[in-house]
């Protein structure tokens, strides 16, 4: 019995992953959530591949652009930004910022690019964040993990002619249950690099405060690990998103 329940309760290792999916509800949200993290992937070997749902034309901080032109700028800013971590696939989903509402469809036209691109992991935010007020993150979330456990079916999203394909596990950025700590001391840098790129969204007294912020809590997330800096993912399989009970305590 223990050994089918450790089975069960067992997540997938982000180890010698060959090709991997970040999906982001808008053009910052991967290097915010887990830079380092895709960074230090890249390093090792992972094809990185970037799903941006949303244009990012909401951001507005002053009148100086339109909304259409903020999102041509943001989609400047998320290949520049995600070329220095080493990605170089990005696929755009084009949903207009601040719109997301369809859980359906939008797994659906996620799921038809993991069937493509055939990944062995999909990274995106966790949607079950406690007061995560933002819809598109919450929609993204759900979505994604839809997918996830939808795209090994034979026809999936319906009338699609692409070939099933099972992702190995999903990782969940901006978690407050998080199950594994990556070590991201030899990225961390890179990623405020990264985050750095998206001139439209932050100035140099935003981008320090979060500079020190996050380095503080990636110190926090190492403080029992073997090493300095670390980046906290909520890990899952397949069978732990569905009619699981235990899924929020692995």
């Amino acid at each position: 019995m223990d050994i089918i329940l450790n089975s069960v309760l067992k997540i997938p290792k982000l180890k010698n992953i060959k090709k991997a999916i970040c999906i982001q509800p808008h053009p910052d949200d991967n290097e915010i959530g887990m830079g380092a993290v895709i960074a230090k992937l890249v390093n090792e070997g992972c094809e990185a591949h970037y799903i941006t749902v949303t244009d990012g034309s909401l951001g507005l901080v002053d009148g100086s652009m339109t909304h259409d032109e903020l999102a041509v700028a943001r989609k400047i800013e998320t290949e520049t930004s995600g070329k220095l971590l080493g990605v170089n696939h990005f696929h755009y989903l084009n949903y207009k910022d601040g719109t997301l509402h369809d859980i359906y469809k939008l797994a659906g036209d996620i799921g038809e690019i993991i069937r493509e691109v055939k990944p062995e992991f999909i990274f995106c935010p966790d949607p079950w964040l406690n007061y995560e007020a933002h819809q598109d993150h919450i929609v993204t979330g759900k979505a994604c993990a839809q997918s996830f456990i939808s795209t090994w079916l034979y026809e999936y999203p319906l009338g699609t002619k692409t070939k099933a394909h099972k992702v190995k596990g999903i990782g969940f950025y901006y978690t407050s249950k998080p199950n594994t700590i990556v070590d991201v001391t030899s990225t961390f840098d890179l990623k405020m690099k990264a985050i750095a790129m998206h001139k439209t969204q932050f100035n140099k007294k935003t981008l320090f405060m979060f500079s020190m912020y996050f380095k503080e809590k990636a110190k926090k997330a190492a403080e029992n690990e073997k090493f300095k800096l670390g980046c906290a993912l909520k890990i899952l399989g397949e069978n732990h998103l569905h009619c699981f009970v235990d899924a929020e305590s692995i």
